[in-house]
């Protein structure tokens, strides 16, 4: 697994919210370690979007990747794990960086309730749409990853 570069430097860092149907996908800076939604990608059959993971990539030339790891309310793995682990080993073959894995419990509902809360209060204006929460779902992951993890700890398990 490549190792990041020169850990001091800021970097960004690419989240992906990893589903049967939709890929969320958010990006972060280790300067300001904030997230924002980039995109929600199709994953149609379970097949992942790898040319619009490789545009994504190209574009925003992360140092690193982290992809959320489901879990059970009772600190078992869910039913998506074992994908989720695969598409990981994915990221880190294709594009030669580091992927970690995070949990990513009830990140769906947190970003379903910042959507809503952001549609109520005027800062959102359209609906939200099931895309909307995957990519967001990204974002919360990515922000989890910035709040209990350094940088430089990031490798596939």
């Amino acid at each position: 697994m490549p190792e990041i570069a020169n850990p001091g430097a800021p970097r960004v860092i690419m989240a992906f919210d990893f589903g049967t149907r939709r890929i969320g996908v958010a990006c972060g800076d280790t300067v300001s370690r904030t997230a924002r939604a980039i995109a929600t990608l199709p994953s149609t059959g379970g097949a992942q979007a790898w040319p619009a993971i490789a545009s994504l990539m190209r574009d925003w030339q992360p140092a690193a990747a982290i992809v959320g790891l489901p879990y059970n309310a009772d600190d078992t793995e869910g039913p998506l794990a074992r994908a989720a682990r695969g598409f990981a080993a994915g990221l880190a073959e294709r594009f030669r960086i580091p992927v970690a894995l995070v949990d990513e419990r009830y990140s769906s509902l947190e970003a379903e309730a910042s959507l809503k809360y952001a549609r109520e209060t005027g800062l959102r204006r359209r609906r939200v749409a099931k895309g909307d929460v995957d990519a967001a779902a990204a974002r919360v992951i990515l922000e989890r990853w910035f709040e209990t993890s350094r940088e430089t700890q990031c490798s596939h398990n």
